[in-house]
């Protein structure tokens, strides 16, 4: 079973050469994000990741978690490899100093969130919650309750969790049952929620619960949501533990994959909780955590790529088989087209994908050190427009490429004991949680293009065309490639602007194949940015390799990629006749 080794030249050039790194580290307040510095923590990052974290992917999918006189148990060397983490200081990256953070760019923070993903997924999630609750608190928390759970949770010492969903409320939080009830300075939290990731384990001393609930006097629909942090274990004044909290889990799922996570079924019996922002807001408040968590989950997308892919690459390099056509004696099957063309797939996409990833995240970075109102907004609106993509476009592309690495193993990806079927298993959720996919579509094409009547992507398609424009001359006909499919996207832009209002049902219908369509063109924006950057680079005298296979991935992606695009605007264009044509008692009338 193939270990995971970081991709840190592709990390680094990423990071510095499409996510502006070096100019974050210009601002006031992030000059410690020097280039060394980046260095180091990206090479000690990726050090615990492939030593630490990553050997306990196999044994964690195997022996699972179980519940355990009220207790959830989990793979023996988790605690361990969590323990390390804490002590290396690695949830404390991006967060205020004040409460014990290193005062580092998000974007610094992706890269190593990226390589914890990709060593062992079911691992990753417990810290990706915990920073999403340190984030929340953060921007919403009375001074008193940061004060008190904030060092801890910034430490790791302390864990987070996200509870929102319920039995009857999925998508659909305005039909949240869970009650709270006031008593002096705390409330009283009762109800059940379903699907909580890392609801409750051992490997930390407390979990923080952030759990959305109703007030007695709370008016329908989600404007009734208030907010409650309900700690595992009580705190006292002092910040010593208390009495363990009336909050728990009841069950646990047993799922498809990332086995080694507890979903849990948490229940809530008169539990003491503590209002987090202003009543009744308790959904914006908890959309703080929720739009960093999906630019998460689909750097998570990026992550079991990446790991899906070095897994096929070095069976690739091991396998011997028959002759490929052209030679005359046996040899690794990477020698082969067909497996050529998958592996090139794999590893453009995934590259694709991070290139979009950390761009969407550095311009959080970009738009906190705003200097002007218009600057800041600008960032805001262009992070906000490819969150969707990186959450929808990125997750879709790893059920692919985690597909294609099974394949490249052929039969042997099949069975369990390689390693390649847990890949498979383990990014399926991906497409699910934080938000369906085809509710990042409806983002999309709804509040990101039709509000503002598609200024945001205008002034993204607006910079693709820089791009292009900009590109080394050695790559023009790339840049060709991607110009037709930026007329594309720009042709999908206005369709839907001009067709919206007549037709109700047409942004749903078109909302998925808009999402994809937007996707592969930004993938090839990114990759055509990284393919510069290695001429540059190589024209400075650097004769790494990986250089050059960045120019040949790009030109791969442009050939065998990209042209997706054509697929989906030919599907959007047809509106939504043929999608909502069928009546819905006509679905099933073949048996009946």
């Amino acid at each position: 079973m193939a270990d995971y080794n970081a991709p840190l030249k592709d990390m680094k050039l990423t990071l510095n050469h499409v996510a502006r790194m070096p100019e974050l580290a210009e601002k006031p307040g992030f000059e410690d994000a020097s280039a060394d510095m980046v260095d180091a923590i990206l090479e000690e990052a990726a050090r615990v990741a492939r030593d630490v974290v990553a050997p306990t992917n196999w044994e964690g999918d195997q022996q699972g978690v179980q519940l355990k006189d009220g207790k959830v148990a989990c793979p023996d060397s988790f605690k361990q490899a969590y323990q390390q983490y804490v002590e290396g200081g690695w949830g404390s990256l991006q967060f205020d100093p004040e409460y014990g953070g290193q005062g580092l760019p998000f974007l610094l923070s992706i890269p190593v969130m990226e390589m914890w993903h990709s060593a062992n997924m079911a691992w990753g999630l417990c810290p990706m919650l915990s920073q999403g609750a340190v984030e929340c608190l953060d921007l919403n928390g009375s001074d008193e309750l940061k004060a008190k759970y904030l060092p801890k949770l910034v430490s790791g010492e302390w864990c987070g969790t996200m509870n929102l969903t319920e039995s009857n409320a999925g998508s659909d939080l305005s039909v949240v049952r869970a009650k709270a009830e006031p008593e002096g300075d705390h409330y009283r939290v009762s109800g059940e929620k379903i699907f909580i990731t890392w609801g409750d384990h051992e490997m930390a001393e407390n979990i923080v619960h952030l759990v959305l609930a109703r007030l007695p006097d709370a008016p329908a629909g989600v404007r009734g949501i208030s907010l409650f942090l309900v700690p595992k274990y009580l705190v006292n004044d002092d910040g010593s533990l208390g009495e363990r909290n009336t909050a728990g889990a009841l069950s646990l799922e047993h799922k498809l994959g990332i086995h080694a996570s507890p979903t849990c079924v948490m229940g809530f019996d008169n539990a003491i909780g503590y209002l987090v922002g202003e009543p009744n807001r308790g959904l914006a408040c908890m959309f703080t955590m929720m739009n960093n968590a999906r630019l998460s989950v689909g750097l998570q997308g990026v992550s079991i790529s990446e790991r899906a892919y070095q897994q096929a690459l070095e069976y690739a390099f091991e396998r011997i088989q028959g002759p490929a056509v052209g030679t005359r004696e046996a040899g690794p099957i990477i020698r082969h087209a067909d497996v050529r063309r998958m592996l090139l797939t794999m590893k453009t996409l995934t590259e694709a994908g991070r290139g979009i990833a950390y761009d969407a995240c550095g311009s959080l970075d970009f738009a906190l050190k705003a200097t002007s109102a218009e600057e800041k907004a600008a960032e805001q609106a262009r992070a906000a427009l490819l969150t969707p993509i990186v959450k929808g476009w990125c997750t879709e592309v790893a059920q692919e490429v985690t597909s294609l690495g099974v394949q490249v193993y052929g039969g042997m990806g099949y069975i369990e004991e390689t390693g390649a079927a847990q890949h498979f298993r383990d990014a399926r959720i991906l497409p699910i949680y934080e938000g369906t996919n085809g509710i990042q579509a409806l983002d999309l094409v709804g509040r990101k293009t039709l509000m503002d009547q598609g200024a945001a992507l205008a002034a993204l398609i607006e910079e693709i065309r820089g791009a292009i424009a900009s590109c080394d001359p050695s790559l023009i006909a790339q840049a060709k490639q991607l110009e037709e499919g930026v007329v594309g996207l720009t042709k999908a832009r206005d369709f839907l602007l001009s067709g919206a209002e007549a037709d109700a049902q047409l942004p749903g219908a078109i909302a998925y194949n808009f999402m994809m369509l937007a996707g592969y063109v930004c993938g090839g924006w990114q990759l055509l940015r990284q393919a510069t950057a290695a001429v540059h680079l190589a024209a400075e005298g650097d004769d790494d390799p990986y250089l050059q296979a960045k120019q040949e991935s790009a030109r791969f992606y442009m050939a065998q990629v990209l042209p997706r695009w054509k697929g989906f605007a030919d599907m959007l264009n047809d509106g939504s006749r043929s999608i909502m044509a069928l009546p819905e008692e006509l679905f099933a009338s073949a048996w009946q």
